[in-house]
């Protein structure tokens, strides 16, 4: 990942001075959650392949930096726009620490009706206990007591989520606790035929992501959720969210209050725009759902802030468009696209903000712009770090009104805080 604009542009600041001494390394420990089936082809090299299981596991996963750099050289080579030394990323070691029981779990039927078994409610519980354990282990290692959960999109194997998992939480400054949900994406075989597969195992994959990030934020210690998900991952993020907030209502809790969640950041979503909007406001129009508000009182929005990166240059959703006949995609949208009625809505909700990036590729297609220019990922970071909304210092982009911004064609981004 190329160094972010606002590490390498003057004045030059101590961009990772308070760094916990355990993660001084060349190397960055994930926590790592999935419903990849075991890998059955040794050749890979990696634990999980691309069938779905029938569990979900987690564990730890550790991304090495090569060659092996000291840690003055990592900070030197981090703030650096042009590198003195290519670094590059291997996987080192991945440990299953625990496993959550085969679903569905197993029942017994009694007088009073269908019972989860003793047996599989123990295991649960046991592995509740591991997951949350070995969390907290990770977020004792943070600065900020917060979690960076990123989820990956189509394409991807569990090496390559791992390694852009390990580039956010590394130029993030290493001040969360570091997590990634990898699920059964294709990334072999024919294109087309693999994205239909991807998408069915995106469904497959929304009831385990509920788990996690419930699991997550009821885990004691932890202070905010910062969700990440790129692609077709944004659309498993959405449902999920969606199903946790209705969760939530029904059981007559603020969902903001129990889930904890900071941020939500969809990165190249690829998602229909209309799904993505009936997904965003389907509570607020189900009045009879929120039994609890009576006084036709909304409860406080699930995510603290949701943001959301499109670019209309995007060719691996332009293929998606075309595969789904699609009016449009969200990763896709301008601001002259969103209606005048659709900005006012979004007004009042208040945090939610559609950034456009029109400049120029910085990878192959055109989709992962938000790891690879170095524009975008630093308003990412002064997003995430440090808190600070579109149009803040740092983040000098171009309102196009409703909630709605563009990136300057150029920028100079400070380097205070």
């Amino acid at each position: 990942m190329p160094t972010p604009s606002l590490y390498s542009q003057p004045p030059v600041k101590a961009v990772f001075e308070d760094v916990p001494p355990a993660r001084r390394q060349p190397r960055v420990e994930l926590f790592f959650v999935t419903d990849r089936a075991l890998e059955d082809d040794p050749e890979t090299g990696l634990p999980y392949g691309e069938r779905r299981a029938r569990s979900l596991a987690f564990g730890d996963a550790v991304v090495e930096m090569a060659p092996p750099l000291t840690w003055p050289e990592v900070v030197r080579q981090s703030q650096s726009a042009e590198r003195s030394t290519k670094v590059t990323l291997n996987m080192g070691r991945i440990e299953e620490l625990g496993r959550f029981p085969m679903e569905p779990y197993a029942l017994e039927r009694r007088p009073d009706g269908l019972r989860r078994t003793a047996k599989v409610m123990a295991a649960h519980e046991a592995s509740k206990h591991k997951f949350q354990a070995e969390l907290q282990r990770h977020l004792a290692q943070s600065r900020n007591r917060e979690v960076m959960l990123y989820v990956h999109g189509f394409n991807e194997t569990f090496a390559t989520a791992a390694y852009t998992a390990a580039e956010l939480c590394h130029f993030l400054g290493r001040e969360h606790g570091c997590a990634f949900f990898t699920w059964a994406a294709s990334a072999s075989g024919n294109i087309l035929t693999g994205y239909t597969r991807t998408t069915e195992s995106a469904d497959y994959a929304i009831g385990h992501l509920v788990k996690t990030i419930r699991l997550m934020a009821q885990t004691p210690g932890v202070e905010g959720l910062q969700l990440l998900a790129h692609s077709r991952g944004a659309a498993i993020l959405f449902s999920a969210l969606r199903e946790l907030a209705i969760q939530s209502i029904a059981a007559g809790y603020e969902p903001a209050e129990i889930l904890k969640i900071d941020n939500v950041v969809l990165m190249s979503p690829d998602i229909d725009t209309s799904v993505a909007r009936e997904k965003i406001i389907a509570i607020s129009s189900d009045p009879d759902l929120i039994s609890r508000w009576t006084d036709a009182r909304l409860p406080k929005p699930i995510f603290g802030r949701l943001t959301i990166y499109a670019s209309p240059l995007d060719q691996a959703l332009l293929a998606s468009k075309i595969l789904f006949r699609s009016r449009k995609r969200l990763g896709r949208i301008r601001p002259e696209d969103v209606s005048p009625a659709t900005r006012d809505y979004f007004s009042n909700w208040g945090n939610i903000d559609l950034i456009v990036y029109e400049g120029k590729s910085t990878d192959w297609f055109d989709h992962s712009y938000f790891s690879t220019n170095p524009q975008v990922s630093a308003d990412l970071i002064q997003l995430i770090r440090y808190g600070r909304a579109p149009g803040e210092t740092g983040r000098p982009l171009v309102p196009m009104g409703g909630r709605t911004w563009r990136f300057p064609k150029q920028v100079s981004q400070p380097n205070d805080q």
